[in-house]
């Protein structure tokens, strides 16, 4: 099978703007294609986390689907975390997300998530989250460090989010 690169403005015109239950993030010239997780079945994660950042009245907020450059990487997180001065550059400069958090679908190619994890740490991006609704658990990244939480384990997104611990059935719940 041979694999054809799109040049970024090929991609922009082609996929951005179609309105499927895919998306799809340009990946170094190659088109990678996606299930939506933001169905009505998962968004009670992101207003999980989202209770969570209002009551410790954090300087930023949760954004999902927010497309990004991350180096040669095009890509929508599923939640993205931005700083209020981030937010302020927003439509001028590109602004890599404080926290990335990504939902794990049931068919998901697992290597498919590893590149994206390589492309967020390769990009500095201090703090992932990937967030598996089936298990029930979610694996912490600093780096190259992982954490898994699971039932009353504690979450952290710290020190990105200070103060935002949460148990991880909390975040299912």
């Amino acid at each position: 099978m041979k694999i054809t690169k799109i040049d970024f403005a090929k991609f922009e015109k082609r996929y951005l703007s179609k309105e499927d239950r895919f998306k799809y993030e340009w990946v170094d010239g190659l088109v990678v294609k996606t299930v939506r997780m933001f169905t009505q079945s998962n968004l009670y994660i992101f207003f999980n986390l989202t209770r969570k950042l209002e009551e410790l009245n954090a300087k930023g907020r949760f954004y999902t689907e927010v497309e990004t450059w991350f180096e040669n990487s095009y890509r929508s997180p599923n939640i993205s975390f931005f700083t209020e001065g981030q937010a302020k550059l927003f439509g001028k400069v590109n602004q890599v997300p404080s926290m990335v958090t990504e939902l794990i679908s049931d068919d998901c190619p697992m290597n498919a998530y590893n590149e994206k994890l390589i492309d967020y740490r390769n990009a500095k991006v201090p703090i992932v989250w990937f967030v598996f609704p089936k298990t029930k658990e979610v694996h912490v990244y600093r780096g190259k460090q992982m954490t898994i939480c699971t039932g009353d384990d504690i979450c952290s997104a710290e020190p990105v989010i200070p103060g935002f611990l949460i148990a991880a059935n909390a975040v299912f719940s």
